[in-house]
């Protein structure tokens, strides 16, 4: 059971509670229906606490009557307002609670009687409200709508300067049944005379006509501030977005090279106690970047130092003196105490049960006797702080040679290796730098091979054709 109200400002949905206020939620959802609250204006608005509407005319108006329940529009004012329970149990602890205006009843002041207008809390924890107001629903969607409408401008009794108004109303599910005499309209009404004179300044009227060009650029500089400020918070180079620059510290610049926090200190010390000096140096080099802070214990001092020091020479170089417009300081002291409560709670990164990950996977390799050869690290094993690693008992290992040959090179080493010892080392040398040479070299040698077998064929071949031709001369000449 919901219902959804289009504002001026943006959409708010809000969900019944049929069960806890039946009477109440009734009561809204008919007036809904009939589009009572169409044009009903915002009022009573209170920074960080609620907003009122409800009335078709505002509390303002000449001709408004506060509003009427259901059963007053449909059978007369005498049923304008109707008595109704406030549970106990339920209390206005969170944001967007949604609950009747209620008044004590003329004829019994324990007993309390409401109307048409429901207020909306804007902030927590408002025992105020409980027992004085009859909880009914709660704001699901348009918590940005609450938001712009908490931080409207207002006149001294909480009515926004810019009308906010409801401007048509949807029932999302009825579970009741409609009263006797109702009609839905088949369209939203226009507004009445009697509502358009109330009208201040109208929610659709734009206001940046009016203004002039010095006014406006203001304005698109405030919003351009507003927006560095806010970029400047989510990356952490500001605490919030809202800080503003101490008002006891001054920026002096177009100091000589020379001058030292000493000299600044002395000079400025005569407007006030001054807690800290400071002329900023290179870090590389150390040397002045010819600016400096002067921050005093009092305010007064350091708007006394800045009419006073304006233009003063100071190791040949007249200085210029501000305000200022710095937040690094606190943004570093914001920081580290940041850091030093996440600290305090132990454990990585601020979590106590959180731990850092040292390794990927345990090895399974058993027979390793060391901490570093049984896991595979991600960092570096020479590191310093681990310390020299666990001596075994047992043999010394063999330190494993550096090549990336395949394996079997290293079992045709072992076979080589077998040989008897009278065999000649030389032969059994060459043999194993035969045998581990590269597939490429071994494809070059049985070329050479092949290329010596063609040779020796053909001088075969020269040697058959010569004897031939020597025996056809011989039987030439003996015929």
């Amino acid at each position: 059971m919901s219902a959804l109200l289009e504002t001026s400002l943006g959409d708010i949905v809000i969900d019944l509670l049929v069960d806890e206020s039946p009477k109440a939620c009734e009561n809204f959802l008919k007036l809904c229906k009939i589009k009572y609250y169409n044009f009903a204006p915002v009022h009573s608005v209170q920074k960080d606490f609620s907003f009122q509407t409800g009335d078709p005319l505002g509390p303002d108006a000449p001709g408004s009557d506060g509003g009427s329940s259901i059963w007053g529009v449909l059978d007369g004012p005498s049923k304008r307002t109707f008595p109704i329970d406030i549970p106990p149990k339920m209390k206005h602890t969170e944001r967007g609670t949604v609950s009747l205006a209620t008044v004590p009843s003329p004829n019994d002041p324990d007993q309390r009687v409401a109307g048409s207008q429901f207020l909306i809390t804007l902030g927590d924890n408002l025992d105020y409200l409980d027992g004085k107001a009859a909880i009914f629903g709660k704001v699901v969607e348009g918590f940005d709508v609450l938001e712009k409408i908490n931080g409207s401008f207002v006149d001294d009794r909480g009515r926004p300067l810019k009308d906010i108004r409801i401007r048509h109303t949807v029932v999302l599910d009825d579970p009741f049944d409609d009263p006797a005499g109702l009609v839905e309209p088949p369209e939203s009404p226009l507004p009445t005379k009697a509502q358009l004179d109330t009208v201040r300044i109208a929610d659709d009227e734009e206001l940046d006509e009016e203004m002039d060009e010095a006014a406006l650029e203001k304005l698109r500089r405030e919003r351009e501030a507003r927006a560095q400020a806010l970029t400047l918070e989510m990356v952490g180079d500001l605490p919030f977005a809202d800080v503003k620059p101490p008002e006891n510290v001054l920026f002096v610049c177009k100091l000589n090279p020379v001058t030292q926090d000493e000299d600044l200190q002395l000079i400025f010390s005569r407007f006030g106690t001054i807690l800290s000096c400071e002329v900023i140096r290179d870090k590389r080099t150390g040397d002045s970047l010819q600016y400096a802070f002067v921050e005093f214990e009092n305010q007064k001092d350091c708007e006394q130092a800045y009419f006073k020091m304006q233009g003063v020479l100071i190791d040949d170089h007249r200085i210029h003196v501000d305000f200022s417009q710095s937040v690094s300081k606190l943004s570093d002291t914001w920081r580290n105490a940041t850091v030093a409560k996440r600290q305090q709670r132990g454990g990585f990164g601020g979590v106590a049960d959180l731990e850092q990950k040292r390794q990927y996977r345990v090895s399974d390799d058993s027979h390793a006797t060391d901490g570093d050869r049984a896991y595979n690290m991600v960092f570096d094993r020479s590191r310093p702080d681990r310390g020299p690693p666990a001596t075994s008992s047992g043999p010394p290992r063999r330190d494993r040679r550096p090549s990336r040959s395949p394996r079997r090179d290293s079992h045709r080493d072992r076979r080589s290796s077998r040989s008897p010892r009278g065999r000649d080392p030389h032969s059994s040398h060459y043999r194993r730098r035969d045998s581990s040479r590269s597939p490429g070299r071994r494809d070059f040698d049985r070329r050479d091979r092949d290329r010596e077998r063609s040779d020796r064929g053909r001088h075969r071949d020269d040697l058959r054709d010569h004897d031939r031709s020597r025996r056809d001369d011989r039987y030439g000449r003996r015929r």
